[in-house]
């Protein structure tokens, strides 16, 4: 028998506020299928299942736009896709096509917060049922079984992103218990996004085979906890060049009462709950910059201002289950403007 290839198609649905991963498993003929983005073939998919079709009208359109290896899975690829309208146009979930970067100019660096929660309990790892773990503060980048809960699903996620060729940064345990992050970094607006993603994929996937749930609210846990975000670090030609005018122009953008709608309306649901004026964030009615300040909307790093105002800016605001797609498009519409 002819060998054959698994291609894991993966996509956004139209759950709303917030969209949740879908996919399903194509198999190929080996002979025809050599790794590459050009021999993913289209493929269709029952929308009125994902709220995004009614059943008399249903197809929706899959276009791959992404593959990697699938480490954890013989024989197998990652194959992200775009959802497409049956006549070829951008479905209105899509948000990968809104990205307005033609000419490849802007880099993104997002830091992918998230809590590994016990379904029985529906409590972070590390809280016990009924009370409360140890203030925070042990737990941030922390080391032992009373600081860091879940480090093998972590240790092993890692390892897939790694194997699978995803551009991961680092990873880390966050500040409170049984929350952690991993870093993608890439220089184009639309891959960064299709590897934030498939690293969301491979997450849930990972925590799935230990029968634990990802959770990626922007806070989960209520009172004095930190929240989860998805800060997202960019930069563009204009400010790897550098100068403070340069920057101080460009985070004047950010805050004007249009821009400020604009990203607060697409840096994910219930930011008003993390976005408190607490636990490292601005108010989400209040807007703010400056060098090294993560109380701050907009942070500048140091590093930036030490190296003589060249580098890249910190938007604090986009929170742990926003759409990278549609925060990159924001952040680059804004800069442009």
């Amino acid at each position: 028998m002819a060998k054959k290839m698994k291609l894991e198609y993966i996509w956004l649905d139209g759950s709303k506020p917030t969209q949740t991963l879908r996919s399903k498993t194509k198999i190929v003929a080996a002979a025809k299928f050599k790794g590459k983005l050009k021999d993913c073939p289209m493929w269709s998919f029952d929308g009125s299942s994902t709220e995004q079709a009614e059943g008399k009208f249903s197809d929706c359109m899959l276009k791959p736009v992404f593959v990697c290896p699938d480490p954890a899975r013989k024989d197998a690829h990652l194959v992200m896709c775009e959802v497409m309208n049956p006549d070829g146009t951008p479905h209105p979930t899509n948000a990968r096509a809104t990205i307005n970067d033609h000419d490849k100019d802007f880099w993104f660096g997002f830091e992918q917060e998230y809590f590994l929660y016990d379904p029985e309990t529906n409590l972070p790892l590390g809280f016990p049922e009924g009370g409360f773990p140890k203030p925070q503060g042990p737990y941030y980048c922390g080391v032992g079984a009373s600081r860091a809960y879940g480090r093998e699903i972590v240790e092993e996620h890692l390892d897939i992103c790694l194997g699978a060729g995803l551009n991961v940064e680092g990873i880390n345990a966050e500040v409170a218990a049984g929350q952690w992050e991993f870093q993608i970094f890439a220089k184009d607006a639309q891959d960064v996004g299709d590897q934030i993603w498939v690293a969301r994929y491979l997450l849930e996937r990972t925590a799935e085979a230990y029968g634990v749930d990802v959770n990626w609210h922007c806070k989960p846990v209520k009172g004095d906890w930190n929240g989860s975000g998805m800060h997202a670090n960019f930069s563009n030609t204009a400010l790897r060049k550098g100068g403070k005018k340069i920057f101080e122009t460009i985070c004047k953008k950010f805050g004007t009462k249009s821009a400020i709608k604009k990203s607060i309306e697409a840096y994910g649901a219930d930011n008003d709950q993390r976005l408190t004026g607490l636990h490292e964030t601005q108010a989400i009615d209040k807007f703010s910059y400056g060098v090294s300040d993560r109380g701050a909307s907009i942070r500048i790093p140091m590093g930036v201002a030490n190296a003589g105002w060249k580098g890249y800016l910190e938007d604090r605001r986009p929170n742990s289950a926003a759409d990278p797609y549609k925060v990159a498009a924001v952040i680059i519409d804004i800069v442009n403007s």
